[in-house]
């Protein structure tokens, strides 16, 4: 469950921070003269009474010192004023960003469960950080808040089985084209003795179909099923097209190469139109390698 919960809540982090950046832009007012511990509190506390099982507020001043009480559900923990909190996440990504962060999922000190920790840096009326506002939210809320819509739900999972459904048709193709092609072994007698380099390259073009098929499939099941995206690398919808398309121009430049053989004994005149496929695998392999170039840029940043 630990490990499906992390993966929701990546899904639908963006949601859950435009979520909180709401309550606090909403709440707690920026560029104000006269901000104090006593002013900011109240407003806190507002936020805090609009969620419903948050398990904590608490302010940190510009220099990452706690200078409130923890208030949580049942109580306040007083111990928590004056500790340190600047080597925190919460802490100085909302001040390197200068804007409301949520951290990513990590135990908590109070429930002991994981939680998330959302915060908004606060600026008097010059611009100087005065303060960081911080909330912590249980996981389990979290996703809550980011996959609040059951048509959300009701979708993401009809998507999930579809994608399901049609990889293991592809499977299926993949197993029927593979077969196929290990078939034509037999009915064209292919041994050393009898050897003919169409019949070969007919069952080449066959099982490289069937591999580019079957990548494909894989790499639907293993993203948009089990959701293992790998990071800093090409993945989702990129590494799928890559995959296909790079599987799909083997098996156009291994049938431009049988007809070159083709032509070059029965109708060299025709040489040509294996000439014009050879053109046409050129193109697509300049244009995937631009494809993979800008798609690895995007990432990148």
């Amino acid at each position: 469950m630990v490990i499906s919960d992390i993966q929701n809540f990546s899904e639908g982090r963006t949601k859950a921070r435009a979520y909180f950046c709401y309550l606090f832009s909403k709440n707690i007012q920026n560029r104000l003269p006269s901000l104090s511990v006593e002013s900011i509190m109240p407003r806190l506390f507002k936020i805090k009474a609009d969620l419903e099982n948050c398990d904590g507020v608490y302010l940190l001043d510009h220099r990452g010192v706690q200078v409130s009480p923890t208030f949580t559900a049942t109580g306040q923990i007083d111990d928590d004023v004056g500790r340190i909190r600047s080597d925190r996440a919460y802490y100085y990504r909302a001040v390197r960003e200068g804007r409301c962060t949520i951290t990513d999922p990590y135990p908590s000190l109070i429930t002991g469960d994981l939680c998330v920790t959302a915060s908004q840096p606060v600026y008097d009326e010059h611009g100087e950080l005065k303060y960081v506002a911080c909330l912590d939210m249980p996981l389990r809320e979290v996703i809550k808040i980011s996959r609040s819509s059951r048509f959300d739900k009701f979708f993401t999972s009809l998507f999930k089985y579809s994608y399901a459904i049609f990889s293991f048709a592809l499977i299926a193709v993949a197993v029927l084209l593979f077969f196929k092609g290990i078939q034509s072994f037999f009915v064209y007698e292919i041994s050393p003795s009898h050897f003919k380099i169409k019949d070969v390259f007919e069952a080449t073009i066959l099982i490289t179909l069937a591999l580019a098929i079957f990548d494909l499939a894989k790499t639907l099941i293993e993203e948009e099923i089990l959701g293992r995206n790998k990071e800093n690398s090409i993945s989702g919808p990129h590494k799928t097209m890559v995959r296909f398309l790079g599987s799909i121009i083997i098996a156009l430049s291994i049938e431009a190469l049988m007809l070159v053989f083709k032509f070059a004994i029965t109708d060299p005149e025709k040489l040509v139109y294996a000439m014009y496929i050879v053109a046409g695998v050129a193109m697509l392999l300049i244009t995937l390698a631009i494809y993979i170039k800008f798609t690895k840029l995007k990432i990148d940043e």
